[in-house]
């Protein structure tokens, strides 16, 4: 007898595998990855948070919480969990129109839709949305992410920028005379910084222009240049333009926009613990922003996790039981006022290059992250917003697939127009409706592709019988090619046997089975039958299920590949 839990699956984080033979050499390597990606995280959440609609510590706290939470409890060795670019659409969406208590409402209950879908094995599922919406979807966020920093990279006063594409362009337009050249200079510096840093100075395993320079120099000038740029490639861009670009708005006193003048700061302390104001009359009309950040959640993290897989060589990562942690990660966040949880590639990839190769190095990022709130956030107020707008048009601009646009010749129509649609539908709509949309497209042209594979084959004709052999899946969007067999059936003046060679059909449903049995009356209505061979697999365990092949006439059809298969003719439907 099964038992009632087998069906589920079994919480195992990687953690407690990881900890098995670890060693110091690996906790100090892990360590190293850690403090790395802390810092790299800081300027992300705090722009992620800020792009939301919502306050830097949320951001912060986020990242703090759910990436604890997730390297504690999740499924593969170097994710880092935490606030990410593709949320930030959706939540400002979802702040602008039901307000931040349904927010934190939406993200609680998508966290328990993501333990469930853990919990029932629907990780692998995720691998069946095509790649053509992901990128479709992924290049419609990055657009907006860039449009929605327009307003703090030009210093444009604008009180509140609308959610929806067209309403932010209008926002925009109406308020260019308020552009400040100081907000840009700074936006602008950051954004070329963050391009040339690591081809000027390089990155781990990756040399920059600056080493090209050590030929040229006497041996003691170009060892001082060899040690300076290796420092210097093991420092995040971001932090470096951070910490650069506040100092120099703080010493020459640019009337810019700062974190400390929009948002009063950071608080240095704890989040209080809160509950949410709870409702079952708000969380029915919150369905649609739940499934939006549940789907979008399982989708970018089980892909940053394949990302990571690739990138590290560690142990594949468990689908399962990475869902259930990011899940409980969403659960938790909204009670410390947070933001919706995911995986996040940039971050990740940057764990897996500083040298980690456990989720212990995870756990020291949150640390790192706690350490700098409770040491350093008064400083956070100096930090210009056009800077931090830099930063996320720059994530704007790696996130998105840009060169899959110029390469759409290469692809079959039906993926090109998978991508684009998704990519418009996300643009002007939201992400909502592309996933949607696009998922049905998906079916509709996966059906269409099927059906045209499906062939019908005359392999022999006499006054008395007419023979096919059938190649593919029957099924409810192939049935209409044997009308051609129906047709020739019931003009036929006199008794005809319908011989079916069916050793090349692969599948039949229940659309498949119906006309088979219009065929096997047709038949008998004109005095003769229908004859099937080489039945077998799914398509003979239905007919024999539905009873149909006790129905059918005894079959004298020579055997397939004999010299009726060996007259076959071209397809004729």
């Amino acid at each position: 007898m099964l038992h009632p839990f087998a069906a589920l699956a079994f919480f195992k984080p990687r953690l407690i595998q990881a900890l098995q033979g670890y060693s110091r050499d690996r906790l100090l390597r892990d360590i190293g990855a850690g403090i790395t990606v802390g810092i790299v995280a800081l300027p992300l959440a705090m722009a992620f948070a800020i792009a939301s609609g919502l306050k830097p510590e949320a951001g912060i706290w986020t990242a703090i919480i759910a990436g604890a939470i997730v390297a504690a409890l999740g499924g593969s060795a170097v994710q880092i969990a935490g606030p990410a670019g593709a949320f930030i659409v959706i939540v400002y969406g979802i702040v602008e129109r039901y307000g931040l208590a349904n927010l934190l409402i939406a993200t609680g209950l998508a966290g328990v839709l993501l333990v469930l879908m853990g919990a029932l094995k629907l990780g692998t599922l995720v691998r069946f949305v095509p790649v053509s919406i992901v990128m479709g979807f992924t290049n419609g966020i990055a657009v907006l992410i860039a449009l929605s920093q327009l307003k703090d990279f030009l210093g444009l006063n604008v009180a509140r920028m609308p959610a929806d594409f067209f309403g932010q362009g209008q926002a925009l337009l109406a308020h260019l005379h308020t552009f400040n050249p100081q907000a840009l200079a700074l936006g602008a510096a950051c954004l070329l910084g963050l391009l040339i840093w690591p081809r000027v100075v390089g990155t781990a395993g990756q040399p920059g222009l600056a080493h090209a320079a050590v030929r040229a120099l006497p041996s003691l000038e170009a060892l001082q240049l060899h040690r300076a740029t290796r420092v210097a490639s093991r420092l995040p861009g971001p932090i470096v333009a951070l910490l650069s670009l506040s100092v120099l708005a703080y010493v020459l006193q640019l009337p810019v926009d700062t974190i400390g003048s929009r948002f009063g700061g950071i608080p240095q302390g704890l989040p209080p613990l809160s509950l949410p104001a709870f409702s079952w009359d708000s969380a029915s009309q919150l369905l649609a922003p739940t499934l939006t950040i549940a789907v979008l959640g399982a989708i970018e993290s089980l892909l940053c996790a394949r990302v990571a897989d690739q990138v590290s060589g560690l142990k594949r990562h468990d689908p399962n039981q990475e869902l259930m942690a990011q899940g409980l990660a969403n659960m938790v966040v909204p009670f410390f006022g947070g933001m919706p949880v995911t995986g996040t590639v940039a971050r990740t990839i940057t764990n897996v290059r500083a040298g980690a190769s456990s989720p212990i190095a995870g756990l020291v990022h949150s640390a790192t992250l706690l350490l700098i709130v409770l040491l350093a956030a008064p400083l956070a107020m100096h930090v210009p917003l056009a800077v931090l707008a830099g930063v996320l048009m720059h994530v704007a601009w790696n996130m998105g697939e840009w060169r899959e646009f110029a390469r759409l010749k290469a692809h079959s129509r039906h993926s090109a127009l998978l991508m684009l649609g998704t990519f418009v539908l996300t643009v002007v709509f939201d992400l909502t409706v592309a996933l949607q949309v696009g998922l049905v497209l998906a079916c509709v042209l996966f059906v269409q592709r099927m059906a045209s594979l499906f062939r019908v084959s005359e392999t022999g004709r006499s006054a008395q019988t007419l023979s096919f052999s059938l190649h593919g899946a029957l099924f409810f969007g192939a049935v209409a090619k044997l009308d051609p067999v129906l047709d020739a059936l019931e003009s036929a003046g006199g008794p005809l046997t319908v011989r079916l060679d069916l050793s090349a059909l692969q599948a039949l449903d229940r659309s498949g089975l119906e006309v088979l049995e219009r065929l096997h009356h047709a038949a008998q209505a004109q005095g003769g039958g229908l004859e099937v061979w080489g039945a077998h697999g799914e398509a003979l365990t239905v007919m024999q299920r539905a009873g149909l092949m006790d129905k059918l006439s005894p079959s004298t059809a020579p055997e397939p590949g004999g010299p009726a298969a060996a007259k076959a003719q071209p397809p004729i439907a």
